[in-house]
């Protein structure tokens, strides 16, 4: 049975007449004739009581009808469906990201990009950089906005650099340097020092130890923890000063706790990360609202020092 045969006979009995039918079609009435009779044969049912003078649709024929109707219709649609697939407009776009570093900007940029494509399905997931990357490595995510990683270059990702942030003191309730306005790297060298794992962000880490570098001393690491929630909370504690991303002062710290920026400036990336396994129309979709932003200022990005 094809498709044609079923259109060809919903004409006719929508019609009830092969003549008119045949004109609607622009087929000519001998092979529209030819194509019901086949389908008659196939389903062995007669469908249409016809004379000379009538065309009557028999109680098999009018299931029929009904049944066509409702599978072209669902036909239509999937091929509509599949057209607003391919140009990025449904689907489903499940994305990774680090909190602090999207918080400015994450919620306006999904704003529009529902606005835009309302039968994309959104799904999102706050995890560490680490595991970003390796959801979005196994196809578990679609794309990912999240911190360069140590294993980064081995998983074959591509990226799309979003900002970079600036580093800063996250000092403890009372200390003495909070009340500096900013604060040389060198003013930490006596210092216990409360800084992310490097496992979790190898960017930030690394950071973190050039400026040491750069300022001629050894830090004087005390805690390494796998969350920035986690040094912050080390820091209100009075266990260290904390180096962290700008983006952090957005977070909801204890009362006291000082954020300084240091000089010279070093920063850390935030990038998006997808791979071409899962980068169907609706992740570049998401990918060109992304650089359209960036390339127009549009996005508001955490500055707060």
């Amino acid at each position: 049975m094809e498709l044609r045969q079923l259109r060809y006979f919903q004409a006719v009995a929508e019609e009830l007449s092969f003549s008119r039918a045949a004109v609607r079609l622009n087929i000519v009435q001998p092979a529209l004739s030819r194509a019901v009779r086949e389908l008659e044969e196939e389903l062995e049912a007669r469908l249409l009581d016809r004379n000379r003078r009538m065309v009557k649709l028999t109680p098999a024929g009018a299931v029929l009808l009904r049944e066509t109707a409702l599978l072209l219709e669902r036909l239509e649609e999937s091929l509509r469906r599949v057209r607003r697939t391919a140009a990025g407009e449904e689907g489903e776009l499940r994305l990774g990201y680090i909190g602090p570093p999207t918080q400015t900007f994450l919620g306006p940029l999904l704003k529009e990009y529902r606005k835009r494509y309302p039968r994309v399905s959104v799904h999102l997931e706050e995890r560490t950089p680490e595991r970003v990357w390796e959801m979005v490595a196994k196809g578990r995510l679609s794309a990912g906005l999240t911190r360069p990683v140590l294993s980064q270059d081995s998983r074959g990702l591509h990226t799309l650099l979003v900002n970079n942030e600036p580093l800063c003191a996250a000092l403890p309730p009372g200390h003495p340097l909070g009340k500096m306005k900013s604060l040389p790297w060198r003013a930490l060298t006596k210092e216990p020092l409360i800084i992310l794992a490097r496992r979790e962000g190898v960017g930030l880490h690394d950071a973190i130890l050039a400026g040491c570098r750069e300022a001629d001393f050894e830090p004087r690491v005390v805690h390494a923890p796998s969350l920035i929630g986690t040094v912050l909370s080390y820091v209100e504690a009075a266990d260290g000063i904390g180096i962290v991303p700008g983006s952090v002062t957005l977070m909801n710290v204890g009362e006291g706790v000082k954020f300084v920026p240091l000089r010279p400036v070093h920063s850390v990336p935030l990038v998006l990360v997808w791979s071409d396994t899962s980068d169907d129309p609706p992740v570049k979709a998401f990918r060109e609202l992304l650089r359209a932003g960036l390339r127009g200022g549009k996005l508001v990005m955490p500055n707060p020092l």
